[in-house]
């Protein structure tokens, strides 16, 4: 009996069978009614070739391939260079990857020959995430099987079901002492299920029900395994989890001889080395995600000074670990392992309780649900900006009638210009307004029409030399076509990008009337890395003009706003890439709220309107650009360039006027939002400021500041923290303090018996002391107090008392004489 569900695409893979030499694609779906895999036989891979290079492709493949692998279809597509191709298919994709090695090696490049089959399969149907399949269902033990059902794209959610793991190890003999698992669902949140299994005797007198004592690393894992097979997870998520614990557990199976086989239909689990790094894996677990919870967060646009599980969940929850991390923490879990072990299994599982809690607070589940639905990539495929382009482009320009590029094998003048930043006027200011515009690069390339089909279109109507000359295009015929920058020509009718920005901006819309945060966040991350895309080699795409058009073009539109604005009686003391800072110069301190807000919507309203007017008359396009009153300052600070009379760029603080008369202060660029500053000199920058803003005497916080650190009160905020991005055996000249700090804590804890922990690099925390910088585990020394005032509290006083007519040696010089 057909039968017909819905559901969502949990991964998806290809295989190619030896059994009748054919190509089967398999879709792992969960839907309200279990897991669901879907087969799809007999399924063909396909790359394209140019006419041009049909006959001399044809006798390469006739010559070494069975005729009965392979076939020819003439299709109604066409190259960038306008030349017809010709699809060739295979029945494997095995046979595909020996059909393009060939052909390359003779100097013919297969078009679209690195798409997966699985990617192309969603592509041509306009799968993503939802999924509707009809078909014979053949029951197995946890899922059924559909051989080619009928299927159709929709948009659905379902409930899933979430495993938090977490191992923990002896740091010297790599022995597995304990696994935890929590297991719960995205529809009902609460704990369902948790265990934690642990190498020891039975206790006396147990007093956790979710604690097992097992006697060996063989029977922990075995434990682990069936409970894990039982439960049935959708989704495994944890810290780190696929590169530490799954990666743990894989070795320690393998030298147990224990099957892994944690994927669904007792699979094992697949595994991909990094080319770059031979410590990094992917993981494909078949019918399953695993979600890692820092590049979850990475991907939905999380910023943390550190990523560790302590840090980001004392951020998040304002939680923390029961065992810290420092360099106790290893032999504090041996000691548990041995003496405590309730406080080793509440530790165990404690972390995969945080896990879960930031996940939940977050709404990480949702946000990957949303973001692949959205993109087509798997949900636990991270990155992937090209991958999510094409998905949404490909489709569209097939029925364009065209064929895409490869990607360029020696890209020519990649690097496009940055957004354009103007030239400060420094300065301690009454009342400045921020105005930005909304999704300014998506806006441009939905209003100039700037698309690589567009591109070529345009191009075949007024041939164009490409030149980096930074200058608008010169055309003559404005009404089909308008003019990018360095030679780019774009035809206003053939545009994909601007019609699938208008879809995504239509749904990011409704998202937001609908308080679906995640699936808005997800939106604006896509149309936000079109840009991007364009402007990477990476991209099939690629071609300078596409970016350089876009950015350029905001050059364009932002000191174009500057002249607007000025012309209206205000001055521009700053603009950067999409917004404009603008004085009222010559209005009273006291000028009410209520008219700051008048004037700030009004010149919005004026600029917006003033570009519609423009666009029209001048390109004969509608204008899509928003500028919006974004902020509005009631005192700002644009400093100088240290040393320098010059205004600064990219830096500046403000006080911010909020509701109910309420203020807030805003830092960017400048030291107290900068992780290697200390937290004495961010804390001390925010406290002048204040008082600055606020018209207070400042003289007292400086001088007590001073006294403080010199004093040893301030001690334990004088730490800088910064990142080792290299292994230390890299650095030979010029060593910078922070690298010098980890050479001298890696020899003084060989010396003590410790394990390395800088040597691949990773975050230090160090002092500045008389003996130079240490780090806070090896200090040795005093700390140089004097220095720290030098190159910590003096400049950035200086950065603001410049304004004021006095300088931080002026207010210090008989305070520091006393020490």
């Amino acid at each position: 009996m057909l039968k017909t569900e819905q559901g969502f695409i949990l991964n998806r893979y290809w295989l190619d069978t030896n059994t009748n030499r054919k190509q089967t694609l398999v879709f792992w779906v969960k839907s309200c009614h279990g897991i669901h895999q879907l087969r799809f036989t007999d399924q063909a891979s396909v790359f394209f070739i140019r006419q041009s290079e049909l006959e001399n492709a044809l006798n390469l493949l006739e010559k070494k391939l069975p005729r009965q692998s392979w076939y020819v279809r003439t299709i109604n597509l066409k190259s960038f260079d306008q030349q017809p191709a010709s699809a060739f298919y295979f029945n494997q994709q095995r046979t595909l990857y020996f059909a393009r090695k060939l052909l390359q090696d003779s100097n013919i490049y297969p078009l679209e020959s690195d798409i997966q089959p699985t990617d192309r399969f969603m592509m041509e149907r306009n799968l993503r995430g939802g999924i509707s399949f009809t078909g014979e269902q053949r029951q197995h033990q946890q899922y059924s099987e559909i051989i080619n059902p009928k299927i159709a794209a929709i948009e659905t959610t379902v409930p899933l079901t979430i495993a938090s793991i977490d191992i923990e190890t002896h740091i010297s003999t790599g022995e597995l002492l304990s696994i935890a698992m929590i297991f719960s669902s995205t529809n009902a949140p609460d704990i369902v299920d948790n265990k934690v299994w642990m190498i020891g005797k039975p206790l006396d007198n147990p007093t956790l029900n979710y604690l097992h004592m097992v006697n060996n690393e063989t029977d922990l894992l075995s434990a682990f395994i069936d409970f894990f097979k039982q439960q049935d997870p959708d989704i495994i998520i944890g810290w780190n989890v696929i590169n530490f614990d799954l990666r743990f557990l894989q070795q320690k199976c393998e030298q147990l001889n224990i099957s892994l086989n944690l994927g669904r239909a007792d699979q094992p689990l697949d595994w991909r080395q990094s080319r770059n790094d031979s410590d990094h894996f992917t993981l494909v677990l078949p019918g399953r995600c695993v979600l890692d919870g820092i590049d979850t967060l990475k991907s939905a646009t999380y910023n943390f000074e550190s990523f560790s599980l302590n840090h980001v969940a004392s951020e998040l929850l304002g939680k923390q670990k029961l065992i810290e991390d420092s360099d106790n923490k290893a032999s504090e879990i041996i000691r548990q392992f041995n003496e405590d072990k309730l406080a080793l299994a509440r530790y165990n599982l404690d972390d995969c309780q945080l896990v879960w809690d930031i996940f939940q607070k977050a709404d990480l589940i949702n946000f990957s649900l949303q973001r692949a639905q959205l993109t087509g990539l798997a949900m636990d495929r991270f990155g992937g900006s090209v991958a999510s382009f094409d998905n949404r482009y490909l489709p569209r320009l097939h029925r364009s009638g065209y064929v895409a590029p490869n990607i360029p094998l020696q890209p020519e003048n990649v690097g496009s210009p940055g957004g354009y930043v103007m030239d400060s006027y420094p300065g301690l200011y009454d009342h400045v307004l921020v105005l930005d515009f909304k999704s300014l690069y998506p806006s441009i390339i939905r209003t100039f029409k700037i698309d690589p089909l567009a591109l070529v279109e345009g191009l075949q109507q007024e041939p164009n030399t490409a030149i980096k000359d930074q200058q608008e295009t010169s055309i003559s015929n404005k009404h089909s076509l308008i003019a990018g920058f360095n030679g780019a020509v774009f035809d206003k009718s053939k545009a994909i990008l601007p019609e699938l920005i208008k879809e995504l901006w239509q749904a990011r819309d409704v998202a937001k009337s609908q308080n679906n945060a995640p699936m808005s966040q997800a939106i604006k991350i896509l149309m936000n890395s079109f840009y991007g895309v364009l402007g990477t080699p990476g991209c099939r795409f690629f071609d300078f003009r596409l970016p350089s058009s876009i950015t350029l073009r905001g050059h364009q539109i932002l000191y174009t706003t500057k002249d607007v604005i000025e012309a209206k009686g205000f001055k521009v003391i700053y603009g950067d890439t999409d917004s404009v800072f603008v004085w009222l110069k010559g209005y009273h301190r006291n000028i009410a709220p209520e008219s700051i807000q008048g004037i700030g919507q009004e010149l919005a309203q004026q600029l917006n309107q003033w570009w519609q007017e423009t666009l029209k008359n001048e390109h004969q396009i509608d204008s899509f650009l928003e500028i919006e009153f974004e902020t509005h300052f009631k005192r700002f600070i644009m400093p100088t360039i240290r040393g320098s009379e010059k205004g600064s760029k990219k830096r500046y603080a403000g006080l911010k006027s909020l509701p109910n008369k309420q203020t807030a202060l805003i830092f960017k660029g400048l030291e107290t939002v900068r992780t290697d500053w200390t937290q004495a000199a961010r804390q001390f920058q925010q406290s002048l400021y204040q008082k600055v803003f606020d018209e207070q005497d400042y003289h007292d916080l400086i001088l007590d500041t001073v006294n403080a650190i010199k004093s040893g009160q301030k001690d334990e905020l004088l730490i800088y923290r910064k990142r080792i991005r290299r292994k230390l055996s890299d650095y030979k000249k010029n060593i910078p303090p922070h690298v010098q700090a980890a050479k001298m804590a890696e020899s003084d804890r060989a010396a003590r018996g410790l394990t390395s922990k800088y040597a691949k690099g990773g975050w230090i925390e160090y002092y500045l002391t008389t003996q130079g910088p240490q780090a806070i585990e090896s200090r040795n020394a005093p700390l140089d107090y004097d220095l720290y005032l030098e190159r910590q509290i003096k400049p950035i006083a200086d950065g603001i008392l410049h304004f004021l007519g006095q300088t931080f040696d002026d207010i210090t010089s008989q305070q520091i004489d006393l020490f």
